[in-house]
């Protein structure tokens, strides 16, 4: 076992008698070391209740012949980081957490892995590390926040984070009163979990049962069901299997399954931020997956579940209508089926124990919101290298526009005009300087976009940027535009009252320029220094790639 090297032989003497003050016993040496990467904090929602999973987990690891030893990560609430600095620290917490990982799964040399993760970056973040460390691996997630509940107007209506950062709008136009407002906030996430709209993390924990790299049900079971414990137990029993079986994630990650994954992704109507982590991931795997090819993959696969914030479900009734492997087997025809599991079954194996048992939250396939996927990669001369739009969520008056520049260098200044009501219909808000590098770290402009939903103005006012969006937004906002500004990319040419024109159907964005003009522009403009002189985010900023490329670290 590759544990041994820490347990075996009289020169680990030393090494024994510390695992004796960890309370193994003489008979764990026998045993395969499984390392249990958790993220369990108790300053995000959707981990602070992973210390139970994580119980159960080492429980099912023991059961099956395994030893357990529980270590922790970093982890960043997005919502609460959200709309000032600390979300410059989001997406480059990605690469701490699989740096982390890799470094105590290496110190210690542990034969095999549990990831417990649950929220937005940690969930890629770890799949980033079980791909580069290849050591049998199962993930295993903290599961979705059932949805909150208030009165609105007199009737009973379920809303999470979305909901109330879209109050904020609605506040500010005179549309709720600020003591509804407080109402909401109390109601809006109920407890444990991650937050119960289809935003990145639930997306990204979808995703691990695409992958294979998750048993069944860990996208969609609540976090505050025994079933999220018992599917804990069950994958601590699992990950010693997939050891004895000799199964790596680089033998689940592959092609084929990247394909499952964006293809479930589509049907799902996933966040944007998938496309960036999904990119990553494949390329820790020695995956090549042009962003190219998702617009081939959305074109073949519908689009068939509306959750929130696109629409009214929440995980829990994706739960209840069959979860992922239910969409999985609706669009069956679609998926690569001899792609493998960590259970050593293909998805073609798994997919008959499960059907659709609701039509409202799992459309048919000859009934979908869209025939074609919820995500979309558009290409033009404002974005070269590509930008991305959750077109599932695009009003279909917002589907082809064109409109004037609102021009933008910050997050902050775009929300200032946008409560000061200077964003008119029609306008196209450009914010720009917020990319990897430009951020540094590829801020989420979940208050903008909130904002502009809550002043009504999500079926009139498009949003790009070079920037992210969260997961809970909806509406035209148009992401990842790469190259971003702070490249030199064709977004820093952008004036005030220039031309730009979108059209989601036929996957371009552009602005109304010659490439003469582009040029001549962008020559003219001064280097471009991060806006940080030391620490981390310098860092980052120095080595991280376009977001075209996963945002990932140059080698």
């Amino acid at each position: 076992m590759r544990s041994d090297a820490v347990k075996r032989g009289a020169e680990r003497a030393p090494h024994r008698s510390l695992f004796y003050a960890l309370g193994c016993t003489a008979s764990d040496w026998e045993k395969p070391f499984i390392g249990v990467i958790n993220s369990y904090n108790r300053i995000i929602p959707g981990h602070m209740h992973l210390d139970a999973v994580a119980g159960a987990v080492q429980e099912g690891i023991r059961s099956a012949g395994g030893v357990p030893f529980e270590v922790n990560t970093i982890g960043v609430c997005d919502g609460i980081a959200m709309n000032h600095p600390g979300m410059k620290y989001s997406l480059p917490s990605r690469e701490l957490i699989a740096d982390s990982a890799e470094t105590v799964a290496e110190a210690h040399q542990f034969d095999a892995l549990v990831f417990i993760c649950s929220c937005d970056k940690i969930v890629p973040g770890m799949l980033m590390a079980a791909a580069r460390l290849n050591l049998p691996a199962v993930f295993v997630s903290g599961g979705p926040m059932m949805a909150g509940q208030v009165y609105d107007a007199g009737e009973l209506r379920s809303i999470d984070l979305s909901s109330l950062f879209e109050a904020v709008g609605r506040t500010v136009s005179g549309g709720m009163s600020e003591q509804e407002l407080e109402e909401w906030t109390r109601s809006a996430c109920p407890g444990c979990g991650s937050c119960a709209g289809m935003f990145t993390a639930n997306t990204m924990n979808c995703i691990t049962e695409a992958l294979g790299i998750a048993l069944p049900g860990n996208g969609t079971i609540p976090a505050s069901f025994s079933r999220r414990l018992d599917l804990a137990f069950r994958s601590g029993e699992q990950v010693v299997k997939t050891l004895a079986s000799g199964i790596r994630p680089r033998d689940v990650i592959t092609r084929d399954s990247v394909f499952n994954a964006f293809a479930v992704d589509m049907a799902l109507g996933g966040s944007t931020n998938s496309v960036l982590h999904l990119t990553a991931v494949a390329h820790e795997a020695g995956v090549d997956y042009p962003l190219s090819w998702l617009n081939e993959i959305s074109q073949s696969v519908p689009h068939l579940c509306k959750m929130s914030p696109a629409g009214q479900h929440h995980i829990e009734d994706l739960d209840l209508a069959g979860g992922i492997y239910a969409v999985m087997h609706e669009i069956s025809d679609r998926l690569k089926l001899n792609a493998i599991t960590v259970t050593g079954e293909t998805v073609g194996d798994l997919l008959p124990g499960y059907v659709v048992r609701n039509r409202e939250v799992i459309r048919s396939r000859t009934s979908p919101y869209s025939p074609t996927g919820g995500l979309a990669i558009l290409f033009g001369n404002l974005a070269p290298e590509g930008a991305v739009v959750k077109a599932g969520a695009v009003a279909p008056e917002m589907r082809v526009h064109k409109g004037p520049a609102r021009v933008f260098d910050s997050e902050e200044d775009a929300t200032q005009a946008i409560m000061a009501r200077s964003i008119v219909a029609g306008d196209v808000v450009i914010i720009r300087y917020e990319g990897p590098k430009g951020g540094p770290g590829m801020r989420e402009m979940l208050t903008p976009t909130s904002l502009l939903a809550g002043l009504g103005l999500d079926r009139q006012v498009a949003l790009i940027t070079d920037g992210r969006f969260s997961g809970a937004t909806r509406g035209a906002s148009i992401g990842h535009v790469s190259p971003e500004a702070a490249a030199r990319g064709p977004i820093a040419a952008v004036q005030e009252g220039d031309t730009i024109q979108i059209d989601i159907p036929n996957r371009s964005l552009d602005v109304g320029l010659p490439d003469s003009e582009i040029q001549k522009r962008l020559a003219s403009l001064p280097q471009f220094e991060p806006g940080v002189a030391s620490g981390y985010l310098r860092r980052y900023a120095q080595k991280v790639t376009s977001a075209s490329t996963g945002a990932v670290f140059e080698d």
